[in-house]
């Protein structure tokens, strides 16, 4: 039998049937992904298999960079540019079969198997075949980024973009539809980082020059991003997307953040306290901005980046150098909320942690603030990075069904720059049926209600998102 066979990761009869008869065949919403838009806009057409799945300029599959560094292979193979692409991908097929147990096992056998049609194992006695064979396909008009796009079904793709940004390519695609919508998702990290004054600085003088305004002053910059904010909307634009270590709740005044953001664009750097009372002041203005619009909001908490100075000197940041960070997130988190939500101003919100002891923090967190506006309206958000894998989706299901209403959940993103990552929704809808029809086995979960139990299959892997973000 083959490993990626139709029964993969599907324990159990009921199990079989909630996927085949439920999931399966259920259109994908990618509501948060890393797609470069100019690639899908310019429908790129991928040199071989190593750029698409390992190295592509500057960016690259960092979950792989790191498994493979771990199987002792040299930089060069992988930011190096000093080999050629045979040279790197055999170097990844020599690493494979290490990662027995990692997900990158599974991942890379169901693209292999879903994208391309090869049923082999990659190791190195296999390599050279399975590297022509993708790179003959990938040179064809079936295999441009737009046809992946299509090939799985997807409805919506949200990219991640910074304010600064002009969404040319979001507008050429527009111009130039292919079946599948493509929008922007707001990332203002970039507006926040006043922790590096030279680096904030230079941001701030793009922001200024694409923004029509001149930015002097923290108003300044609220109505800078404000108009950025309104022509993100002007391009179908509805949710919200930060990146943090943490939440951030101090106490400040206008005067004080007002200082603090003249000192930065002085040259001279803030200190700790001063960070605090600006990403505070940054952050709520932010979900203030949202809570307007009528978007959603996502918060992806708990990464301590770029860990590693020597190789963030050499090769820079997004490299597979963050780590789980072990902030206390509870009472800044609930008190940031607090304020939003006494105030009216609480938009639809996903929370993300990065640090499985975060699961049940994050779920009582969002469930404290849910209103009866609208099903779910605080949602905790799927395993992401470090915990997109088996052990930590069925951890967060569990978090999820035990503190919440697992029926109401939005389901599953790529989180992913590849076009062929979209096999993780797949992974995810067959270990959600499998943890459902596991329950029903075991006496759990009551046959008598299958056609409710097909339902909340259909609704997790596809509808709840749907009608939750209203594309």
């Amino acid at each position: 039998m083959s490993f990626i066979n139709e029964d993969f990761m599907l324990s159990n009869v009921t199990a079989r049937e909630l996927y085949h008869e439920s999931a399966e065949k259920m259109p994908i919403i990618d509501y948060h992904c890393h797609l470069v838009p100019q690639q899908i806009a310019e429908n790129i057409q991928f040199r071989d298999i190593t750029q698409l799945w390992l190295v592509d300029g500057h960016y690259g599959d960092h979950y792989k960079w790191r498994a493979m560094r771990g199987n002792g292979v040299s930089e060069d193979y992988l930011t190096g540019g000093k080999h050629s692409s045979w040279e790197t991908f055999e170097k990844w097929a020599e690493t494979v079969p290490y990662t027995m147990r990692n997900p990158l096992y599974h991942w890379t056998h169901l693209e292999l198997k879903r994208v391309f049609g090869i049923d082999k194992l990659l190791k190195p006695e296999t390599a050279r075949e399975i590297f022509e064979e993708c790179n003959a396909k990938l040179a064809t008009e079936e295999f441009r980024g737009q046809a992946l796009i299509r090939k799985f079904g997807v409805e919506v793709v949200c990219t991640t973009d910074d304010p600064a940004d002009d969404l040319r390519w979001h507008k050429q695609i527009m111009e130039n539809p292919f079946g599948t919508r493509v929008i922007p998702a707001w990332r203002p990290d970039k507006a926040m980082a006043i922790e590096d004054p030279v680096s904030y600085k230079a941001y701030i003088e793009k922001l200024s020059e694409v923004s029509g305004m001149e930015i002097r002053t923290y108003n300044d910059l609220k109505d800078a991003l404000q108009k950025r904010h309104d022509f993100f909307a002007s391009m179908g634009c509805s949710l919200s997307d930060h990146g943090l270590e943490n939440f951030y709740a101090a106490d400040y005044t206008d005067l004080e953040v007002e200082f603090i953001f003249r000192k930065v664009l002085l040259g001279r750097t803030p200190n700790a306290d001063e960070l605090n009372k600006f990403r505070s002041a940054f952050l709520y203005d932010q979900a203030i901005m949202d809570a307007e619009a009528g978007w959603v909001q996502q918060f992806h908490v708990g990464a301590i980046r770029n860990n590693n100075t020597a190789m963030f000197q050499k090769v820079g940041a997004d490299t597979g150098f963050d780590a789980i960070h072990d902030h206390q997130i509870a009472e800044v988190g609930h008190k940031f909320f607090d304020r939003l939500n006494s105030e009216g101003k609480l938009a639809k919100t996903i929370l993300y942690c990065l640090n499985p002891k975060d699961n049940e923090v994050m779920m009582t967190m969002a469930y404290t603030f849910n209103d009866g506006s609208c099903p779910g309206k605080m949602q905790f958000g799927s395993g992401w990075w470090f915990l997109d894998q088996e052990v930590g989706m069925r951890r967060h299901m569990d978090a999820l069904s035990v503190l919440g209403l697992f029926s109401r959940f939005v389901g599953m993103l790529t989180d992913s720059r590849s076009f062929i990552s979209y096999p993780r929704h797949e992974y995810f809808r067959r270990i959600l049926c499998d943890v459902v029809g596991t329950d029903v086995e075991n006496g759990k979960l009551p046959v008598s209600e299958m056609e409710r139990i097909h339902q909340m299959i259909k609704d997790i892997s596809y509808n709840n998102a749907k009608e939750y973000f209203k594309f």
